[in-house]
């Protein structure tokens, strides 16, 4: 039995890896790269395997670095099954459409560029009716049944408690008159999330592929996190600002929804309900047309709940409703919100601030000292999301320099992913250890970080694979091949391309500011004398390096 991995390999996204046993070949996940530039022109490459040749895919969730490639995979002639878990394919149906139209819309804007320097114009990713068309091919299952492949294939999907039908998919694969089984974690789920149940703990494994998004990190606990939330949505409605929050439209949005509608069952003293009747009486409005179908599917969905949600839904009590709450539909009333000036809460995607109507509220808001730009999600690097919460003092949106004046709040504790202690429960709670451990879906610092803890708790061997690194999965494991020295150097080139495109972005700013700072009549003899001895030293780093 042999694993290849094929992306989420020391980065956060792109899901992909490849399992060969008992004759067959099974994708789990087919993720889009998103954040860095270089990242997403991998997107545009061949699939690293004959597309003809897979057998099934297993997807773990419908988030869009899990799914997001899918719809690809079938325009290159995938017609086999799609195995996830009822509510993942579900999500899908809106989610993937969605992709499609953004690959629709980007693509129509790249082209445009190409066209202007004399390029040919090329096709989309896929289109929102290849996605479309794409779930005819997903076939449900439900948590806890054991699902045959084939007689030497089996497959069991858990719930991971990431998201609404985030699975940990268990497969069993007896070749040769020996059964393995092998893990994948997917994406597993912060212990303390609203709505959902805990990550299922699995009894044994030989094998386990496990994510290791905050590896590094422990979260904010969720009563801290409660609190914080509310103090500042009060903080800032008192200032008359609006508090933006750029959410994941799947998910974290109906979370949020949940914990406006519970803080009231929190405290009884007479200073945090007064924060809380001020939060109710604010309209809130959720900013995005793919959170308001997913939410209608999370109440279609109800029985996936934790215990204590489906009690408080029998007694009457919707947990995604409250007074104040607005969905708006159109662009118009989108547009209208900017227009307002009664302080209110705008919960809009994308999480990582990268496409959608969010960039549209950080453009009329950012500038505002009275207003909070509220981050509750893992803001991959590179994206505009993670610039902001780095603190960049100025940003650009739509071509136009924005200046960052308003709060910026990060309320980590609503993460989706478990923290560094619940990825090590998730281990010690195996009551027959796996062989070995392979880290995939982190960065390369926490990953080292977590690889140290699980040996040094543990005992059990640690491996973070890099891309296209495939493995013999046996009682000693080992390395089948790598790939070759020439993708390797693909990849550097496409790291110095991004890191040139945004160096030329931060020269323009530094442009810009520069020439603010020599207008200032205030500004000093000196000062502009610094200023022009710094440039002559960065002039000198750039001849070094063309000369």
């Amino acid at each position: 039995m042999n694993i290849s991995f094929l992306g989420a390999t020391k980065t956060v996204t792109g899901s992909n890896f490849l399992l060969e046993g008992a004759g067959k070949k099974i994708l789990i996940d087919c993720g889009l790269y998103q954040g860095k530039a270089a990242e997403e022109r991998e997107n545009y490459a061949d699939f690293p395997y004959n597309v003809s040749d897979i057998d099934f895919l297993l997807l773990t969730h419908a988030h869009i670095d899990h799914s997001g490639k899918i719809p690809k995979l079938y325009v290159d002639g995938y017609r086999n099954p799609v195995i996830a878990h009822k509510a993942t394919c579900d999500l899908c149906s809106i989610m993937l459409p969605d992709s499609g139209h953004i690959q629709e819309m980007e693509n129509e804007w790249k082209n445009r560029k190409r066209l202007r320097k004399g390029l040919p114009a090329r096709p989309p990713l896929y289109t929102a009716q290849d996605a479309i068309d794409a779930i005819e091919i997903f076939k449900p299952v439900n948590y806890d049944e054991i699902v045959e492949l084939t007689p030497d294939i089996h497959v069991r999907y858990n719930d991971a408690g990431h998201m609404l039908g985030s699975s940990i998919i268990e497969v069993w694969v007896k070749e040769n008159g020996e059964e393995k089984k092998i893990v994948f974690t997917g994406d597993l789920g912060n212990n303390d999330i609203p709505l959902l149940d805990s990550p299922t703990m699995i009894e044994s494994a030989d094998y386990l592929v496990m994510e290791s998004t905050y590896g590094g990190r422990l979260h904010m606990r969720n009563d801290d996190k409660a609190e914080m939330f509310l103090n500042i949505v009060a903080e800032t409605l008192d200032k008359g600002g609006n508090v933006v929050i750029p959410s994941f439209a799947v998910g974290r949005t109906q979370e949020i929804l949940y914990e406006l509608n519970k803080l009231k069952e929190e405290r009884e003293d007479e200073a945090f309900i007064e924060k809380y009747d001020k939060l109710m009486k604010a309209p809130t409005y959720v900013d995005s047309p793919l959170a308001i179908s997913a939410t209608e599917i999370f109440r279609q969905n109800m029985n996936l709940f934790e215990e204590e949600v489906k009690e408080e839904i029998q007694k009457g009590d919707n947990p995604l409703e409250f007074p104040g709450l607005q969905f708006t539909q159109t662009a118009e009333e989108s547009r209208a919100l900017n227009e307002s000036n009664t302080p209110s809460i705008i919960i809009s995607a994308s999480g990582m601030c990268e496409v959608g109507r969010i960039k549209h509220h950080l453009k009329h808001n950012l500038w505002n000292p009275n207003s909070t730009i509220l981050f509750v999600g893992y803001q991959a690097p590179g994206t505009l999301g993670s610039k902001i919460v780095n603190g960049e003092k100025k940003i650009k949106i739509f071509g136009e320099e924005i200046a960052v004046n308003a709060r910026i709040e990060y309320i980590e504790g609503y993460s989706g992913h478990a923290d560094q202690e619940w990825l090590l429960n998730f281990i010690y709670s195996f009551i027959t250890k796996p062989k070995h451990i392979f880290l995939v879906h982190g960065e390369p610092e926490g990953q080292k970080i977590l690889k140290e803890k699980i040996l040094e708790t543990t005992n059990i061997p640690v491996t973070i694979p890099d891309y296209g690194d495939t493995y013999k999965l046996d009682d000693k494991i080992s390395i089948e091949s790598k790939i070759d020295i020439a993708d390797k150097n693909k990849y550097l080139r496409l790291e110095v391309i991004d890191r040139l495109t945004t160096l030329k972005e931060e020269l323009e700013d530094m442009s810009i500011m520069i020439k603010e700072d020599i207008i200032d009549e205030d500004k000093k003899d000196e000062e502009i004398a610094s200023i022009n001895e710094k440039i002559k030293e960065l002039e000198q780093q750039i001849v070094k390096i063309i000369s």
